[in-house]
């Protein structure tokens, strides 16, 4: 089926240059939907538009744009690293992407500092530290952490170091720090005991395992047997490590092997992290956006993201196919590493053994993850089943909606709305209500929430809105223009009677599902049966409503704590004399918190555009 492209496209493409750069396609609402790069704009972005593509997704994408972007650059190189910075940046939806977006854990040396300690980190900056990782969860990265203080036990307190402390702490006792702060170890013996630490998270650990073991010895011949059976626990904590590292390659070898495994639209990838010769660790992660998407890319889009973030880049990395830029990516890495990085795909050998165990690791990790996405999908079917027999409801709720409010002594009261679609949290749904009209009366507070929420339904069903700059919430607002299957209050029969007095008042008595839930006995109360419902202490659809009363609260509250919050800000400022709304809003803005105008000097404040210093020496000792 051809397809023609709107106007102002179609003159975007006449106008295209024949250079390498970045381009960015943007729908109706000026989101950016894809980020690209090309070698030659002019040819990569009208190919999008040519009479046939031979991609679903391209022909769903083209008939989202409204507009395009161009930015050119002087290389490929920086077309790679700029498309990278958008992708990460705006996160678009037709983009292939990590599906995590949160950063991952790693572990951080605080090589810079006298006495380094380690920390778990998700964030990586030139500070001098030292990263190792990544770990796909923080459970992970703890349970090293657990392994490698028995064996090199590094400082966690706060204490400035310097030898001369009085007493030791609890640790000390315990074995799980070496004392630097009473001089048990001077300065170059700690930091040799955390290059130690580094050295085994690399993957060297046999000197360290023949000096453990000379110590050993040696205290035995001095009698010192405390001291041996102490070192003989850290030699069998660095056993239990050591048992999980497999020597597999040269004891040279520093390389990475990736391989990836796809099924109806899942992508996962296996990445082995081999050190000085040992696997040393393996993690998967998954990809969103894979779906009629070619292996080429994907393994692609996985490797600048991948490495993007990653705390080391080995000399080798092995992949099971082609990649269209590796060259580009080769520099790319070069450039990170400060030394060449070769991206090899092996055709035979150990090397080729490597990939297919990666990727038959890939296979198996996403099977065994299907199943468990089944189960979970199996128990919400059961859950909503059983609701549905429960509560008589026409059809089983497939969408789900909770109400309940937050306040304190009727001050700042917050009334949050939550959804669950499918017995899973859709967090882009969730709404929170600032209530306005009402002060200590949960029932009222409950009534204008819910009011609020139905007139924004028949607003949105009309296509209509009272306040025109509320607009932007509304596009593609689902929140607001679909009727949930069942609609839960908090509360119990007054809550359940406020909210059948507002969906009457809408003319929704019948087209919406009502529950009110009693927190004490977790009663489920109906419209017209004075008997609550108890549904099975171990049911499914227990645990699912209690599952969305729980994030129902959790919101509301959080809502009402940064509200809280800023009215006590406000009302700490306002009482300053000469501080009006606009010198409160200055001085937040250039300080960030109350906390760091606090510790500013009256000269500090002063120096602020707008703010008088006779205003900032009442500020500093109204705060004082």
């Amino acid at each position: 089926m051809s397809f023609t492209p709107p106007e102002n496209i179609q003159e975007i493409l006449k106008n295209l240059p024949q250079k390498p750069g970045v381009y960015l396609h943007k729908d109706k609402n000026g989101t950016i939907i894809y980020v690209g790069k090309s070698v030659n704009l002019r040819n990569r972005v009208r190919s999008y538009f040519a009479a046939k593509v031979d991609r679903i997704k391209t022909e769903r994408l083209r008939r989202d744009i409204a507009d395009i972007e161009i930015i050119t650059t002087d290389s490929e190189l920086e077309a790679l690293l700029l498309e990278m910075n958008l992708i990460k940046k705006h996160r678009p939806r037709y983009n292939i992407q990590l599906k995590d977006d949160k950063r991952m854990p790693y572990i951080k040396v605080h090589w810079a500092d006298s006495y380094p300690k380690i920390t778990v980190t998700r964030r990586m900056v030139r500070d001098g530290s030292r990263y190792f990782g990544p770990y796909t969860s923080v459970w992970a990265v703890h349970q090293t952490l657990d392994l490698l203080r028995k064996i090199f036990p590094y400082l966690t307190c706060d204490r400035t170091i310097t030898g001369k402390d009085a007493r030791a702490c609890l640790y000390y006792d315990i074995k799980l720090c070496n004392g630097p702060c009473i001089g048990a170890v001077n300065q170059k013996q700690y930091r040799d005991m955390i290059q130690q630490l580094m050295d085994f998270l690399n993957g060297k650990s046999e000197h360290i395992i023949k000096q453990l073991e000379a110590r050993m010895n040696k205290a035995a011949e001095n009698l010192q047997f405390e001291k041996a059976a102490e070192i003989r626990d850290q030699l069998r904590a660095v056993d239990k490590v050591v048992a999980k590292q497999k020597v597999i390659a040269a004891a040279s070898t520093d390389q990475d092997v990736i391989a990836f495994a796809r099924d109806q639209g899942d992508t996962c990838v296996q990445i082995f992290f081999i050190r000085h010769g040992k696997l040393i660790g393996r993690e998967y992660f998954l990809l969103d956006g894979t779906e009629d998407e070619s292996d080429n890319d994907v393994l692609q889009e996985f490797l600048t993201q991948f490495y993007d973030e990653a705390a080391h880049i080995p000399k080798e990395v092995l992949l099971p196919n082609e990649v269209a830029e590796a060259m580009i990516i080769e520099q790319w890495l070069k450039q990170k590493r400060g030394t060449k990085v070769t991206l090899q795909i092996p055709q035979r050998g150990k090397k080729k053994d490597l990939v297919q165990m990666a990727a038959n690791n890939a296979t198996d990790t996403l099977a065994t993850l299907r199943q468990q996405w089944a189960a979970d999908r199996s128990k919400h079917v059961t859950a909503m089943t059983e609701l549905q027999e429960a509560l008589n409801l026409p059809a089983p709720p497939a969408r789900i909606e909770c109400y309940d409010i937050s306040h304190t002594q009727g001050a700042q009261t917050v009334g949050s709305m939550v959804v669950f679609v499918q017995g899973a949290p859709r967090k882009s749904d969730y709404r929170r209500f600032n209530v306005q009209t009402v002060g200590n009366d949960d029932y009222g507070a409950m009534k204008e929430v819910l009011t609020r929420r139905f007139q924004r339904y028949k607003d949105t069903l009309a296509g209509e809105l009272h306040d025109p700059s509320q607009i932007g919430q509304i596009k593609k607002e689902t929140a607001w223009s679909l009727l949930p299957d069942l609609l839960i209050v908090d509360g119990g029969k007054g809550q359940l009677s406020m909210a059948i007095d507002v969906l009457a008042a809408f003319d929704l008595q019948d087209e919406v599902p009502l529950a009110g839930l009693a927190k004490q006995e977790e009663e489920l109360f109906v419209p017209g049966q004075s008997k609550s419902i108890l549904l099975p202490r171990r049911s499914e659809g227990l645990y699912l409503v209690q599952r969305v009363r729980d994030e129902a609260h959790r919101f509301a509250n959080e809502g009402h704590r940064q509200r809280r919050s800023k009215v006590g800000v406000a009302s700490i400022l306002d009482s300053v004399p000469g501080v009006g709304k606009k010198r409160r809003q200055i001085l937040l803005s250039h300080f960030g918190s109350l906390d760091e105008l606090r510790k500013a000097t009256a000269e500090e404040i002063g120096s602020v555009p707008g703010i008088p210093l006779e205003v900032a020496e009442a500020v500093k000792a109204h705060l004082a």
